[in-house]
Protein backbone atom coordinates (compact mmCIF):
# COMPACT_ATOMS: atom_id res chain seq x y z
CA UNK A 1 0.00 0.00 0.00
CA UNK A 2 1.27 3.28 -1.24
CA UNK A 3 1.67 6.62 1.51
CA UNK A 4 -0.38 9.48 0.68
CA UNK A 5 0.36 12.18 -0.93
CA UNK A 6 0.00 14.81 0.92
CA UNK A 7 0.83 18.14 -1.18
CA UNK A 8 -1.45 16.86 -4.21
CA UNK A 9 -4.77 16.14 -1.19
CA UNK A 10 -3.80 19.78 -0.70
CA UNK A 11 -3.33 21.17 -3.71
CA UNK A 12 -7.13 19.50 -4.96
CA UNK A 13 -8.73 20.13 -1.56
CA UNK A 14 -7.73 23.96 -2.12
CA UNK A 15 -8.51 23.69 -5.86
CA UNK A 16 -12.32 22.92 -4.98
CA UNK A 17 -11.88 25.78 -1.87
CA UNK A 18 -11.23 28.44 -5.00
CA UNK A 19 -13.41 26.56 -7.39
CA UNK A 20 -16.43 27.47 -4.70
CA UNK A 21 -15.22 30.04 -3.48
CA UNK A 22 -15.14 31.88 -6.95
CA UNK A 23 -18.79 30.19 -7.37
CA UNK A 24 -19.85 32.15 -4.62
CA UNK A 25 -18.54 35.55 -5.95
CA UNK A 26 -20.26 34.75 -9.42
CA UNK A 27 -23.56 34.39 -8.23
CA UNK A 28 -23.50 37.00 -6.14
CA UNK A 29 -26.01 39.79 -7.18
CA UNK A 30 -24.91 43.11 -8.42
CA UNK A 31 -25.58 46.67 -8.97
CA UNK A 32 -23.90 48.65 -11.07
CA UNK A 33 -21.43 45.88 -12.34
CA UNK A 34 -20.21 45.59 -8.87
CA UNK A 35 -21.56 43.33 -6.21
CA UNK A 36 -24.34 44.05 -3.77
CA UNK A 37 -22.99 43.07 -0.48
CA UNK A 38 -26.92 43.39 1.26
CA UNK A 39 -28.69 42.14 -1.52
CA UNK A 40 -30.46 38.91 -0.82
CA UNK A 41 -28.87 35.88 -3.14
CA UNK A 42 -31.80 33.61 -2.08
CA UNK A 43 -35.28 35.54 -2.96
CA UNK A 44 -37.89 34.26 -0.71
CA UNK A 45 -35.67 32.23 1.67
CA UNK A 46 -36.11 32.00 5.48
CA UNK A 47 -32.76 33.69 5.88
CA UNK A 48 -31.15 36.87 4.32
CA UNK A 49 -28.41 34.69 2.25
CA UNK A 50 -26.15 37.75 1.93
CA UNK A 51 -22.88 37.10 0.45
CA UNK A 52 -21.05 37.81 3.46
CA UNK A 53 -23.09 35.39 5.40
CA UNK A 54 -22.15 33.10 2.58
CA UNK A 55 -18.69 33.84 3.00
CA UNK A 56 -18.69 33.09 6.72
CA UNK A 57 -20.18 29.61 6.66
CA UNK A 58 -17.59 29.08 3.80
CA UNK A 59 -14.34 30.20 5.81
CA UNK A 60 -16.36 27.96 8.68
CA UNK A 61 -16.50 24.57 6.26
CA UNK A 62 -12.40 25.70 4.74
CA UNK A 63 -11.78 25.42 8.53
CA UNK A 64 -13.15 22.23 9.48
CA UNK A 65 -11.60 20.62 6.32
CA UNK A 66 -8.56 21.99 6.99
CA UNK A 67 -8.19 21.03 10.77
CA UNK A 68 -9.28 17.24 9.45
CA UNK A 69 -6.70 16.90 7.20
CA UNK A 70 -4.23 18.36 9.61
CA UNK A 71 -5.39 15.70 12.03
CA UNK A 72 -4.86 13.06 9.65
CA UNK A 73 -1.83 14.24 8.59
CA UNK A 74 -0.27 15.06 11.53
CA UNK A 75 -1.89 13.43 14.29
CA UNK A 76 -2.22 15.82 17.39
CA UNK A 77 -1.69 15.09 21.39
CA UNK A 78 -3.38 16.75 23.54
CA UNK A 79 -1.87 19.67 25.60
CA UNK A 80 -2.79 21.89 29.01
CA UNK A 81 -2.36 25.29 28.49
CA UNK A 82 -3.37 28.60 30.71
CA UNK A 83 -6.68 26.90 31.64
CA UNK A 84 -5.44 23.78 32.83
CA UNK A 85 -7.40 21.97 30.38
CA UNK A 86 -6.41 19.62 27.74
CA UNK A 87 -6.87 21.08 24.02
CA UNK A 88 -6.39 19.49 20.93
CA UNK A 89 -6.46 22.16 17.58
CA UNK A 90 -10.22 21.53 17.43
CA UNK A 91 -10.51 22.29 20.99
CA UNK A 92 -8.79 25.24 20.28
CA UNK A 93 -10.59 26.16 17.31
CA UNK A 94 -14.45 25.65 18.80
CA UNK A 95 -13.04 28.09 22.05
CA UNK A 96 -11.34 30.70 19.13
CA UNK A 97 -14.98 30.80 17.27
CA UNK A 98 -17.22 30.64 20.47
CA UNK A 99 -15.40 33.78 21.88
CA UNK A 100 -14.93 35.53 18.68
CA UNK A 101 -18.99 35.71 18.56
CA UNK A 102 -19.23 36.98 22.07
CA UNK A 103 -16.34 39.75 21.25
CA UNK A 104 -18.39 40.25 18.18
CA UNK A 105 -21.66 40.69 19.77
CA UNK A 106 -20.20 43.06 22.71
CA UNK A 107 -18.36 44.87 19.70
CA UNK A 108 -22.44 45.59 18.54
CA UNK A 109 -23.71 46.78 21.68
CA UNK A 110 -20.92 49.17 22.61
CA UNK A 111 -19.93 50.75 18.96
CA UNK A 112 -22.50 49.44 16.62
CA UNK A 113 -21.18 48.86 12.53
CA UNK A 114 -18.81 48.57 11.22
CA UNK A 115 -17.27 45.36 12.67
CA UNK A 116 -13.59 46.17 11.35
CA UNK A 117 -12.20 46.17 14.62
CA UNK A 118 -13.88 43.50 16.05
CA UNK A 119 -12.15 41.44 13.41
CA UNK A 120 -9.06 41.78 13.72
CA UNK A 121 -9.92 41.84 18.01
CA UNK A 122 -11.27 38.26 17.48
CA UNK A 123 -8.03 37.70 15.02
CA UNK A 124 -5.96 38.75 17.71
CA UNK A 125 -8.13 36.52 20.14
CA UNK A 126 -7.75 33.64 18.17
CA UNK A 127 -4.03 33.82 18.21
CA UNK A 128 -3.59 34.25 21.81
CA UNK A 129 -5.80 30.86 22.41
CA UNK A 130 -4.30 28.50 19.90
CA UNK A 131 -0.74 29.87 21.46
CA UNK A 132 -1.46 29.80 25.03
CA UNK A 133 -5.00 27.72 25.67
Amino acid sequence: MTAPRWPLIYAVTAAIAVAILAALVAVAPRADGRIDWTAQMVDGGWMAWTLPIALFFYTIACLLVLFTLLAIHFPETPRTGILRIETTRGDRLFISLLGSAFLSLAWLAAFGAPLTYALILCLAYAAAVFRWV
